[in-house]
């Protein structure tokens, strides 16, 4: 199976576009890029029932956490504009290839 090069990256700002999440803004956690997944802080939140493990500190119960989220379901969020948007690139004079806001024109790159 090919992997797909992704327009979103760790630590980007993402919107949820569709499914129960949808409108949601948070934080990309990881990514998953054999699955084009993605983890987005506070979306998709999934109960996963854990076993105590007293080697590895871990109390039992029902843990809250977050599922990953296909990226055809998400937007990026420009850093200069605000706007939710798809990904561009471009190379700039020094030869650097980077990420670019359609709507601006901004650079995404911290």
């Amino acid at each position: 199976m090919s992997q797909l090069q992704s327009p979103i990256r760790k630590n980007d700002n993402v919107l949820v576009i569709t499914g129960k999440d949808r409108g949601k803004r948070g934080r990309v956690l990881r990514v998953v890029p054999d699955k084009n997944r993605l983890i987005v802080e506070g979306a998709n939140m999934i109960k996963r029932h854990t076993k105590p493990n007293p080697g590895k500190n871990i109390k039992g119960g029902i843990v809250e956490r977050e599922s990953s989220i296909h990226v055809s379901n998400l937007k990026v969020i420009c850093t200069e504009c605000g706007e939710p948007t798809r990904v561009g690139h471009t190379v700039l004079e020094d030869g650097k290839k980077v990420r670019v806001c359609k709507k601006c024109k901004g650079i995404l790159e911290k």
